[in-house]
């Protein structure tokens, strides 16, 4: 089972998850799941297809924004609308869980909810360094 490692009160990562975890994630109260790893990137990884499945047999919403690489102006877009309209807590999965709170980091920075200390400082908590990206979260302050 994966471990869901929470940012804040209302949104956690994970690394990835199996049919299992779904269920796992309901009986946490999560009512969202964000699948940011694309479909085949490891041997053995749940399809976007079946974690849909699993997640909605749960009762859960999913929203499926998978990338590969440092995180798109427009993944950053869909992941702060996502996050927006979303039902609370959510959890975001991909390989290690840097990815989706990378991804997480920027959306909330972009719209304002947090800012790039901030971000970094709940990142940090969490167990990740995201020191690296904080040029890039100075930045999407600003616009």
């Amino acid at each position: 089972m994966s471990k869901f490692i929470h940012v804040t009160p209302d949104f956690a990562v994970a690394p990835q998850l199996s049919a299992q975890d779904f269920a796992a994630a309901a009986a946490a109260g999560f009512r969202t799941i964000v699948n940011n790893r694309p479909d085949g990137e490891a041997p053995g990884q749940i399809s976007s297809l079946a974690a849909r499945v699993a997640a909605e047999a749960e009762g859960l919403a999913y929203v499926d924004l998978p990338f590969a690489g440092p995180p798109t102006p427009e993944r950053i877009t869909a992941m702060a609308a996502a996050l927006a309209g979303a039902d609370r807590p959510v959890l975001a999965y991909c390989r290690s869980g840097t990815r989706s709170i990378s991804l997480w980091a920027l959306a909330a920075v972009r719209s304002g909810a947090l800012g790039p200390d901030d971000a970094l400082a709940a990142a940090r908590a969490a167990g990740y360094d995201l020191t690296g990206l904080a040029p890039r979260l100075a930045h999407a302050a600003r616009g």
